[in-house]
């Protein structure tokens, strides 16, 4: 690929962020008064074939392929793991604390970069954390479009993906594309960050397994408990940017 292709490259996607954020402005949103319990879910029909899919499919394949891996590779390992995923992925978090305005997460993210890719040997170690306690200031395109207005839209479930909403959904997409690395790099180096992510993703499945078994098998709707867990969340992450669409109070759902 050329310089010229590389510079252009992230110009059009760009452009596509752009339009995306068009066309959210015309995503499912509720009515006045907000929707019933926070939920805005039109789409429910189709999102439970989806969670069904899904569901099945960790039955079938990523439960096993995770305790697997949770039994073959150590824990060591595992943080190696971690911290590479981590590392690689940081560039496109950077860019997206940039589009948010958030300089101080750019600077904090941009020592973590520095460092654990010199003293940490190429982000196989984390010294940023370990001797600065520095640790990632967390930024996705998703956030971006909160942040520039986007409405929340109504709640998907991803075949393959899992729980989402209509920005979300858009912000994942773009995400593929937002790290300069996926511009600098050629194949196959380009997609390291990609591998070295779906190991990590396995490696959570193994580690919260009770959790998310407790979900999937153990409720009486799984597909119910999955939206409301993810929601609450997400919407805990974003910082209560749909404040005015839901009445909702944004608590971490994992506090005590």
């Amino acid at each position: 690929m050329s310089i010229s292709d590389k510079v252009l490259r992230p110009v059009k996607v760009f452009c596509t962020a752009t339009l995306g954020v068009g066309l959210l402005s015309g995503c499912s949103v509720p009515g006045p008064g907000g929707a019933p319990d926070g939920i805005h879910d039109p789409y429910e029909g189709s999102n439970r074939r989806a969670h069904a899919f899904n569901r099945e499919l960790d039955r079938t394949i990523v439960n096993p392929v995770a305790q697997g891996y949770g039994k073959a590779v150590d824990d060591d390992l595992k943080t190696v793991v971690n911290n590479v995923a981590t590392n690689l992925r940081t560039p496109g978090v950077m860019v997206n604390n940039l589009l948010q305005g958030d300089l101080g997460g750019f600077g904090k993210n941009l020592y973590r970069v520095v460092i654990n890719s010199t003293l940490g040997i190429g982000g196989l170690f984390d010294p940023a954390a370990e001797i600065s306690d520095v640790n990632l200031v967390e930024a996705d395109f998703g956030m971006t479009l909160a942040r520039w207005g986007a409405p929340e839209g109504a709640y998907l479930e991803l075949p393959l993906l899992g729980p989402s909403t209509e920005r979300d959904a858009v912000g994942r997409f773009v995400d593929l594309f937002t790290n300069p690395l996926f511009f600098i790099l050629d194949p196959p180096e380009r997609y390291s960050g990609i591998v070295a992510q779906a190991f990590d993703r396995v490696g959570d499945r193994e580690q919260f397994s009770d959790t998310i078994d407790s979900v999937l098998y153990d409720s009486a709707d799984s597909y119910a408990q999955t939206r409301l867990i993810y929601l609450q969340n997400r919407r805990f992450e974003v910082g209560g940017d749909d404040e005015d669409q839901y009445s909702d109070p944004y608590e971490d759902p994992y506090a005590q």
